[in-house]
């Protein structure tokens, strides 16, 4: 017999189901996201599956366009990657854009995500595809008149022929501009921004983002054309707008950068096809946002002699490294409560290690001002650093300059050891590729034998000063 309709309650949020309602998600936690559905259940004779009248029933379905096949008849060309042209771009996606993939690329307004689009756009027109042609583009903007993105374009030297732009938020008109321009990549400028005819809410609201998101991973899927969405973020630096529309799209990114900075990096959160540890790093100039191929000397101050009060080290951003410039500051002060200022790097590290320097090295900063910071607006937060932090205060301190080209690594421990750190040896590669010739790094280190380096090895917080800056400054 035919049973009732019943209802499910699924979260907005999340897309979490529940049989009975719930005030909190149980998944992500949100509060009053549970929405009741009506769910329709099948009519079952009781029959088991493959008897009868009822089995033909409940196998009943809608005849597939293309039947299944067999996993090794499937042509593995198809998830080939095609470049955008832009190098960072392609490191951090994995190898370039997957046909028919969806790419959400997130960040805070103003940091720069239509002008790197727009420039992404245009390098892929350049591009010939496979009739030996130039590739062409569609650029939905539904925040920007047609005017505005056109003098964008002109600005940064993205006009190109086969680029074509619809200023539009209806996302039906927008298909039918797929439809007439045939596009070999799409992209959509915001998601927030598109509007999903016969769908309640508001433009930004959930079920206006989720069907829009939905609607274009389903164009994307069945046409095989990459569709790339910018999304918009919340205070907390989360994709605005439902959870669910990072499960939809195939790749997550965020393009972040300091208002202050020019520096831009692309970080992956997710990834279908690729790692999420590349990093992408870009610059904002005057004609548009430029790719960085070698990011390690924008943090470095360029100076022929090394001053007093600076060390040099490599940090890793997921799995690439960089080498960066710490500075140091010493200023005596009749101030009870000496005051401590670091920008670049852990707030509640510098503190630690200073406190290592004044009770195992006997460097006293208790009657003393000091200021730590990094080179060119470059944020470091891993332990890797505490030896460059250590021995650059030492050298203030001392008024004595480390040894020239000369790179230091290493966790700083309470009891003033130093410990090793992940990485070292790509660490010291990269640090010889730039031109340094000596490297201080904990004991144990497996670095490898090399000709192009000089390795020296430290096992705490005396020898390192003794190393470096000589006997006469370990004390004292």
């Amino acid at each position: 017999m035919a049973k009732k309709a019943r209802s499910i309650h699924t979260c907005s949020e999340c897309g979490y189901s529940s049989p009975k309602w719930l005030g909190r998600c149980p998944e992500c936690g949100a509060w009053g996201s549970m929405e009741e559905r009506a769910v329709v259940a099948q009519v079952a004779s009781g029959r088991a599956p493959g008897q009868g009248e009822g089995a033909q029933h409940i196998l009943g379905g809608l005849t597939p366009a293309s039947p299944a096949r067999a996993i090794t008849k499937i042509d593995a060309a198809t998830a080939d990657a095609f470049s955008t042209g832009i190098g960072e771009l392609d490191r951090v996606l994995g190898n370039g854009v997957v046909p028919g993939s969806v790419i959400l690329l997130a960040g805070e307004p103003g940091v720069g995500k239509s002008t790197l689009l727009l420039e992404v756009a245009s390098r892929w027109t350049q591009q010939h595809g496979a009739d030996g042609k130039n590739r062409t583009a569609l650029y939905i903007t539904a925040e920007e008149s047609a005017g505005q993105v056109r003098m964008r374009a002109q600005r940064t030297g993205a006009l190109q022929e086969t680029l074509f732009l619809a200023s539009e938020s209806n996302l039906d008109v927008a298909f039918g501009h797929v439809e007439q321009v045939k596009p070999s990549l799409i992209i959509v400028d915001s998601v927030q921004t598109m509007q999903a005819a016969g769908v309640e809410g508001v433009a930004g609201g959930v079920a206006q983002s989720r069907a829009v998101t939905a609607a274009l991973t389903t164009l994307a899927k069945t046409t095989g054309i990459p569709v790339l969405l910018v999304g918009h973020v919340t205070k907390d630096g989360n994709v605005a707008g439902p959870r669910v529309l990072e499960h939809l799209v195939d790749v997550v990114l965020h393009f972040e950068g300091d208002r202050h900075s020019s520096l831009r990096l692309l970080r992956g959160i997710k990834n279908r096809f690729g790692a999420t540890d590349e990093v992408g790093c870009f610059e904002q100039q005057a004609d548009g946002i430029k790719e960085v191929p070698d990011p390690s000397g924008l943090f470095l101050s360029h100076r022929d002699a090394t001053p007093d009060g600076t060390a040099v080290t490599v940090a890793m951003d997921g799995v690439r490294p960089m080498v960066a410039e710490v500075q140091a500051l010493v200023v005596p002060t009749e101030s009870k409560n000496p005051r401590r200022a670091v920008t670049g790097l852990d707030a509640t590290r510098v503190p630690m290690v200073l406190a290592v320097l004044s009770a195992r090295a006997n460097k006293r900063t208790h009657d003393k001002e000091v200021y730590v910071a990094t080179v060119g607006g470059m944020k470091v937060g891993e332990p890797a650093t505490d030896l460059a932090v250590a021995l650059a205060t030492a050298s203030a301190m001392a008024r004595k300059p480390l040894p020239a080209k000369s790179v230091v690594l290493g966790e700083v421990g309470l009891a003033g050891e130093i410990r090793r750190v992940p990485n070292v040896r790509k660490r010291v590669q990269e640090a010889a590729r730039l031109g340094y010739t000596q490297a201080f790094v904990p004991q144990g280190s497996q670095v490898g034998k090399r000709t192009d380096m000089k390795v020296i090895e430290v096992a705490d917080i005396n020898d390192a000063l003794s190393m470096t800056l000589g006997a006469s400054t370990t004390s004292g």
